[in-house]
């Protein structure tokens, strides 16, 4: 049974953050919005908190910090986009609130600064992936699992070569043909940069180790990813592609929220595809993997140089094909520290972003 939860959602007027009131809206006697935390839209954000009656409001991480601290919550719905979150995360774990987690940025970069701080259970992960993983391993115990397979709709380029991708534009880039989300996240499953993030989050959050987290492609969406088990038995969670299910347990979490989503109608014909990954295309997956386990700052340069070269690609200045060729090469020249500390972590971010720079710079195209 679901009791009343008090809640903060950071991203407020995103993708996440509006689907998140939408679940409100359904079921307002199971959640009291305390907190509203959005990165520049004042507006918007005022609008929210009249409808809810939010008394608390900020605008950027560094507010959201001081929000998570000094309000009363029990769950903090972490909902912005990019390492930018990892302030947020960390005061949410800090002060002991449930973290409902779609800032997968944050869990990467962090990483084991991150897992360290959080208790049994405290971390919630929303991606639809993680969420229908953390469903299928409820059918089993921890030592049971072989492996994990992680589901990929593919992006709009499914199926191309890599040559056949070199001259894509930033508006086929986000073409997706599944999910409606902004412009970094779209492009990260254009380029599946962010299947790799999700392979390192799957390996943080489960702690499954990396030769046994598979991707597989699966167009329809419907098979959000898949849990094998030592028997051989895989378990599956299906649902049709709506990030308020997983949302909705984000918050409620082990609980279930009646009338979320609708279910899939078994009593009509359908078929489901499921392709193996085109590494030679998409070679962000195995690079995400040599960079979890590197560990230290790689997944802080992976992130932050991928950020980068995103926001190059869509002002013209490189090619879809020099995003992660630039991603690649900015690994190569970092050296990370001994130790994982935030000072290091903001150090090693700093400098990912001037060297792909100036990794950019001598790619840009005339």
């Amino acid at each position: 049974m679901v009791t009343m939860k008090r809640i903060v959602i950071l991203g407020s007027t995103g993708s996440i953050g509006e689907q998140a009131l939408d679940v409100v809206r359904k079921h307002p006697s199971k959640f009291q919005v305390v907190g509203l935390v959005a990165g520049s839209n004042a507006a918007q954000v005022a609008q929210q908190a009249e409808e809810f009656n939010v008394e608390h409001t900020a605008l950027g991480a560094e507010d959201a910090v001081r929000l998570i601290r000094e309000v009363p919550a029990d769950v903090v719905l972490n909902g912005i986009t990019g390492s930018v979150g990892l302030g947020p995360t960390i005061a949410a774990l800090e002060a002991g609130r449930t973290l409902a987690l779609a800032n997968k940025e944050s869990l990467i970069v962090g990483g084991d600064l991150v897992t360290g701080l959080a208790a049994p259970g405290q971390i919630v992960p929303v991606d639809s992936e993680h969420s229908a993983i953390a469903q299928a391993l409820r059918s089993g115990r921890a030592e049971e699992v072989r492996r994990l397979v992680l589901t990929a709709s593919g992006g709009p380029f499914r199926g191309r070569s890599r040559d056949s991708l070199r001259d894509v534009t930033p508006a086929e880039a986000l073409a997706h043909p599944t999910w409606n989300m902004g412009p970094m996240v779209s492009t990260n499953s254009a380029t599946l940069m962010n299947k790799g993030l999700e392979v390192i989050e799957a390996h943080l959050l489960f702690r499954v180790g990396y030769s046994d987290i598979d991707v597989v492609v699966h167009p329809q969406s419907i098979v959000h990813s898949m849990v094998e088990f030592i028997d051989g038995s895989t378990i599956a969670q299906a649902s049709p592609p709506d990030m308020r299910l997983p949302i909705a347990l984000g918050l409620t979490w082990p609980d279930r929220l009646p009338n979320i989503g609708v279910p899939l109608d078994w009593r009509t014909a359908s078929t489901w595809d499921f392709e193996p990954l085109d590494h030679d295309a998409f070679p962000a997956v195995e690079l995400a993997k040599e960079v979890g386990r590197a560990r230290l700052t790689y997944p802080a340069v992976y992130n932050a140089a991928n950020e980068e070269a995103v926001t190059a690609f869509h002002a013209g200045r490189i090619g879809f094909l020099d995003i992660v060729d630039t991603v690649r090469d900015v690994l190569e020249a970092h050296a990370a520290p001994d130790q994982l500390t935030l000072p290091a972590l903001a150090d090693a971010e700093r400098w990912a972003r001037e060297y792909a720079e100036r990794v950019i710079s001598g790619r840009e195209r005339v």
